[in-house]
This record gives structure tokens, sequence and C-alpha cells, in this order.
């Protein structure tokens, strides 16, 4: 698929840097470009280029349900979902993981995706490219003390976005009595951390190494979209620059 304009993409929790360069990339390819996050002005702010803007709590089910039947009235069936809801806790080794630390990242990471995945899930399946992917950390492979809340809340949006992969291939490619090719993919694209151009401008002393540019992962977006479902699904892609 060289353009995207026939391609309907929602980013989940667009209104960060890596969101907003997702959006400008994948606007930039054509596609229709909708976001949806917990704060209006926000989006408005900073996503006025998008089709579509959305305000809603994407932790509450019926909330997501209701969303995905306005975007079906107003741009038609989905292809794409970039799930991009998180954020960062940590603490001092094991006693500093605190209650209200693991809340926040377990209704931010975990259920978000897990509504957003199932509400959405029929969508993407019917769907000619149909798409899914998150965004996770190195440190899911080198987990320490200070970062359980963290990692364990990452590890497992990693797993059930295995569990979304092996959906998509059961419906399509290893279907047992109708096997058809592979259309849907779900992808988990993993980084050290993000940097943009004003993080560098305000701290330019600071080397940034390993850090991934979000205009990267604007790119990743676009071959997410371009690049075989078959060979896509179900992989763990890294955006860690070399060097």
């Amino acid at each position: 698929m060289d353009s995207l304009s026939e391609l309907t993409i929602l980013i989940a929790g667009a209104t960060s840097a890596a969101g907003v360069a997702t959006a400008r990339a994948l606007h930039g390819a054509g596609a229709t470009v909708l976001v949806a996050g917990s704060n209006a002005a926000r989006l408005n702010e900073h996503l006025g280029f998008a089709h579509g803007r959305y305000e809603v709590d994407l932790a509450d089910h019926a909330a997501v349900h209701a969303l995905a039947k306005v975007i079906e009235l107003e741009r038609g069936p989905l292809d794409g979902l970039i799930h991009l809801v998180g954020g960062w806790r940590g603490g001092k080794g094991l006693a500093g993981q605190s209650d209200a630390d693991w809340d926040f990242l377990h209704r931010n990471v975990i259920t978000t995706l897990r509504n957003t995945t199932r509400v959405f899930n029929d969508a993407l399946l019917a769907s000619p490219a149909g798409r899914v992917a998150i965004v996770s950390a190195t440190a899911v492979g080198s987990p320490s003390a200070a970062s359980a809340n963290y990692v364990t809340a990452k590890a497992a949006a990693e797993a059930w976005m295995s569990c979304v992969a092996a959906g998509f291939n059961t419906a399509q490619s290893a279907h047992k009595a109708n096997p058809v090719p592979q259309r849907a993919a779900a992808v988990t694209w993993v980084i050290k951390a993000f940097v943009d151009d004003a993080t560098r401008a305000a701290n330019p002393e600071k080397a940034y190494a390993g850090f991934t540019d979000v205009a990267d992962l604007g790119a990743a977006a676009i071959d997410l979209f371009t690049a075989d479902a078959a060979q896509l699904n179900g992989t763990r892609r890294s955006l860690v620059p070399s060097g």
C-alpha cells in the first residue's frame, strides 16, 4: 500500500510530542487521522489538523463503546489503532512502589489498552489493513526494583498485545475452516525513551543517548500500514537508534 488515503486511524492518547508527531506523519501520508484523549483543550491546541478530535475516558469501557459508535457514524469503519496512553511512575526500591502509582499505571497503560483493543477488534479484523500498535520500553528486558510498577504494567501490556496478535492470526491466516491471507497485525514498538526538538533545545547539554526521536515513531507508524501484515503480526520491534 503506497498511500494511506483510504485508511482511518485512531491515535489514543495523542497529545504528547510522540502522539502529535505520529498524527502529523499519518496525516501527511493521506490517512484520515482521528485522535482521542482526556482533555479537549489539549486535543484542540496540539492536534487542530486532525480530522476528528474526541474527548473520552479510555479507561471507561462504556465510553469507548460510545466512541466507536460515533466514529462509525462520522467516519466509517476504523482501520488502525495506535495506543499511546501511558505515563511513568517510579520509586525507591520495592518499598517505594506505591499503590497510588500502580493504580495510575494500571488504569492508563493496561485498562485503556484492554478497552480500546476489545471494542475495535472486529473493525480491525474486517479492514483490508487492520493494525494496532503500542509503545513499550527496553526496561521490560532489564527491570529494576525502582521501576517495578512501571515495568510490570508495560510487561502486561505486551502480553495483552501478544493475545491480540494470536486472535488476529486465528481469525485469518490460521483459521481452521476458512483460512485467508493475514490482513490484521498487532505490533509492539520498543524504546528507551522519547526525545523531541523542544526537549533538546531546553536541555542542550544532554546527549540523549539511545533515545528515540518522535519523528522516528511517525515513520514507524507509516511502515506499520505499508508492510505485510503476516510479517508484522505479533512482533516486538525496536525503535532504539543504533550507535
